[in-house]
């Protein structure tokens, strides 16, 4: 199963694939430069085939948990100021995606969308400090029952050239389903109330709507 924002380029990309093939077949005979530039675009084929794989995920719709918004490797754990929303301290945890990681972006609880805002900015890599502030990103902020107020940032990386958000203001949303996309590599950033009780530990690995990131 693909994402929807995928589908395009996973046409483009199966196309372009094909055409080549077609040509190396006529003009190399089947010889060794021949399966070279095959396995070559086969191995480009599979992965952008993996980074848009949408696999179902079933999130516990608990509202005493907050699960992870996307699969990665969670990189930050500290207390910070939060300027755009809170405009206070916060605890915040950071996942990082690989290009081989799932890019579907999930809401880490349910509840009511109280804030949704895009960002322009730059391309520093995921994991620069400044990444949160100065990247490309969009803020969401989700009200609900036992957390209060929760914060998630999608943020551009080096080679995420485009961020894709579907929260609106005033939406009710659920656990687990799909907010939105990121493509090629970047990091999404929790923002939770000072004193919450996190169930990860930096360097863990997480899914998205499966991992545990907080319980009450």
């Amino acid at each position: 199963m693909f994402h929807k924002e995928g589908y395009k380029i996973i046409v483009i990309s199966l196309v372009i694939f094909t055409g080549l093939i077609l040509v190396a077949n006529r003009f190399l005979d089947k010889n060794w430069l021949f399966y070279l530039i095959a396995i070559v675009l086969g191995v480009l084929l599979y992965l952008v085939l993996q980074f848009f794989r949408n696999p179902e995920r079933t999130a516990p719709n608990d509202t005493n948990v907050l699960t992870s918004p996307v699969d990665g490797k969670v990189v930050v754990i500290e207390e910070v100021y939060e300027a755009e929303y809170f405009k206070d301290k916060r605890l915040q945890v950071s996942v990082f995606m690989s290009p081989l990681n799932v890019h579907v972006t999930r809401y880490p609880g349910g509840g009511r969308i109280a804030y949704s805002k895009y960002h322009p900015g730059k391309y520093l890599v995921a994991w620069h400090p400044k990444s949160s502030t100065e990247n490309e990103r969009t803020t969401v902020v989700v009200t609900t029952d036992k957390f209060g107020d929760v914060l998630y940032r999608q943020i551009a990386g080096a080679l995420a050239k485009r961020i894709i958000n579907y929260a609106e203001e005033g939406q009710m949303v659920v656990q687990g389903d799909d907010s939105g996309f990121i493509r090629f590599g970047s990091r999404v950033d929790l923002y939770l109330p000072i004193g919450t009780k996190l169930d990860v530990k930096l360097n863990d690995v997480v899914k998205g709507a499966q991992s545990i990131i907080a319980s009450i």
